[in-house]
């Protein structure tokens, strides 16, 4: 019995461990309504078409909310340079919607929709 827990505790643990690593397809789903970071990558995109720079502002922050609720859960199957430039790409979105700068925006909308669907590959 104890040879049996002495070798199936740590297979078990590394399996466990690989599974971890390799489910960031699954947990890049939203779970919930407010956890979908594509959806509110489109909706920032629309109210900058429009010139809303104020829902823009708003949503952006929302963006923000979602994305530390997200990476939670894929930190640990995502690389890390991924994480932070979606960090990053959130931080100068809000400056070009804070500048009400068209160009700005949809880039790094852009870069933050790469980075998203960077996490996972």
């Amino acid at each position: 019995m104890r040879r049996f827990l002495v070798i199936s505790i740590p297979i078990v643990t590394i399996v466990l461990f690989i599974l971890i690593m390799l489910s960031e397809n699954y947990l890049k789903k939203p779970l919930t309504g407010d956890d979908d970071i594509q959806a509110s990558i489109d909706a920032i995109k629309k109210d900058i078409e429009n010139d809303n720079w104020s829902e823009a502002g708003m949503k952006a922050e929302q963006l923000s909310g979602t994305w530390d609720k997200v990476v939670k859960r894929v930190q640990f199957s995502a690389e890390k340079d991924e994480i932070n430039g979606f960090y990053m790409s959130i931080a100068r979105l809000k400056g070009a919607v804070a500048a009400q700068d068209k160009s700005d925006a949809y880039m790094e909308l852009n870069e933050a929709y790469e980075h998203w669907e960077n996490i996972g590959k």
